[in-house]
């Protein structure tokens, strides 16, 4: 009989897949290091293993103990399957911008999850780095694991997925692509492969807001690179002492649109159900394409897996919601349809300027149609109304008539993009559109900007 004796047993030895669809326009040979097969459904499985079994070797975790972690997720998983199994308790301490499946997963798998606020300094007591440290110093018996720091993490790749992808493409591999993070995965691959060859090359993916690409080509931490990003499991605000630079050939940034848009062609396309971050090394890989040839294999690394994603990248509500959608946007209807269960905002010429501020406010809008009884007359927005306080501080008990500027221009349906744009262009704030049901909806220069 053949069988493993836990779930630990197997992970690892994942498969090679070609990559058939996205990869046409690259020669070079494309094949996908496929980490979902492993049992926790992330290439993290293989560190969690390996940083517990040598946390145990040196004594840094007792029987019975307290493991704690801040994870994007898919670490907290491989952790929480080595918990389960050696018979541990886990704390895993997560950033608010990851998935609500992600945290879901980790409470079913029994840990405990703590969730902390994105966009905060590393070094701020919120931040989930420094709530996982205070986690390790009030919880008796615990071992903090620091994925970013702790060089098993290099280690489990030096020893696992390294020589699986030596073997796999029969020493033939050219070049490495994959997106970073904890750099454990390219520093470990990297210094395996490079060792074997050196002429092969090692690309990193990173995102926009993350600092790793500048740091590797000028050794200067810019605090100006950092800020908030959407895309889930790579880059960083800190450099972890798991990224080898000297190890990493260079990096490609891509951008969270091209991640999130990506992540859904796999699947789609590919029939690749994956996650966040694969969708950024795949975009990244053919950002690279120019660097490779016919006589090159490529592989590039797919992280975990699309079923902790649902709720955003293969949401379309959700993409839709941050302009990632690709849809075919060319007359007012399209750009009018998202609001269909919307009613258009509206105020009258003898309402008050009061009422008119107090909708702008309800409504998070900035500017609002004026009608009587004949229809539209007018129109006001925030600037108009800003400069009439500056001429008249009690004029919240005016008429709206008395301040309104010219009504919004009138389109149909069917009018294009094109001259929308012409018109908002041409200073006015709005347009309005007449639909075929006589209703009247409205099309604001943010609804314009979120499309482009």
């Amino acid at each position: 009989m053949k069988y493993a004796n836990t779930i630990l047993d197997t992970i690892g030895d994942t498969p090679l897949v070609k990559m058939n669809v996205l990869t046409k326009g690259i020669d070079a040979l494309v094949l996908a290091k496929y980490e979902t097969f492993n049992p926790g459904n992330s290439i993290k499985d293989r560190m969690a293993l390996k940083m517990i079994e040598d946390a145990e070797a040196e004594g840094r975790i007792k029987p019975g103990g307290t493991i704690i972690e801040s994870t994007s997720g898919n670490t907290g998983m491989g952790l929480a399957l080595v918990a389960v199994v050696k018979g541990y308790k886990l704390v895993c301490v997560i950033a608010d911008k990851q998935s609500k499946e992600k945290i879901d997963i980790l409470r079913a798998m029994g840990a405990k999850v703590l969730v902390c606020p994105t966009n905060v300094d590393p070094d701020d007591p919120r931040s989930y780095y420094s709530v996982a440290k205070r986690q390790a110093q009030q919880i008796p018996n615990s071992w903090y694991v620091n994925q970013y720091d702790n060089l098993s993490n290099t280690r489990a790749h030096y020893e696992t997925t390294g020589p699986e992808i030596w073997e796999q493409t029969d020493g033939k591999i050219t070049h490495f692509v994959v997106g970073v993070g904890t750099g454990g995965t390219i520093s470990g691959v990297g210094k395996y492969l490079k060792e074997r060859n050196p002429d092969i090359k090692i690309w990193g993916v990173d995102t926009y807001g993350s600092v790793f690409k500048k740091y590797h080509e000028t050794r200067i931490f810019d605090e100006n690179e950092i800020y908030s990003y959407i895309t889930e499991g790579i880059g960083e605000d800190i450099l972890p002492k798991n990224v080898n630079f000297d190890i990493i050939d260079g990096f490609t940034k891509v951008t969270d649109k091209d991640a999130a848009v990506y992540t859904q062609r796999l699947a789609k396309e590919e029939g690749m159900f994956l996650g966040n971050s694969a969708g950024a090394a795949i975009k990244g890989l053919l950002q690279l394409k120019e660097h490779f040839t016919k006589d090159d294999v490529v592989v590039v690394l797919f992280h975990d897996h699309g079923s902790r994603y649902v709720g955003k990248m293969f949401n379309d509500d959700w993409m839709r919601d941050r302009g990632f959608l690709e849809e075919t946007i060319s007359t007012a209807e399209d750009l009018v349809r998202e609001h269909d269960q919307k009613p258009l905002v509206t105020v009258k010429t003898e309402e008050l300027v009061s009422h008119a501020i107090e909708r702008m406010r309800k409504y998070q809008i900035s500017q609002i149609p004026v009608v009587d009884s004949h229809g539209f007359v007018g129109s006001v927005d925030e600037t108009a109304l800003f400069s009439a306080f500056l001429d008249n501080k009690d004029m919240a008990d005016t008429p709206i008539k008395e301040v309104m500027k010219a009504p919004f221009p009138i389109v149909n349906s069917f009018t294009s993009i094109e001259e929308i744009t012409k018109l908002i262009k041409n200073g006015h704030q709005a347009v309005i559109v007449a639909t075929d049901d006589e209703k009247h909806d409205i099309i604001t220069k943010y609804d314009v900007i979120s499309h482009i």
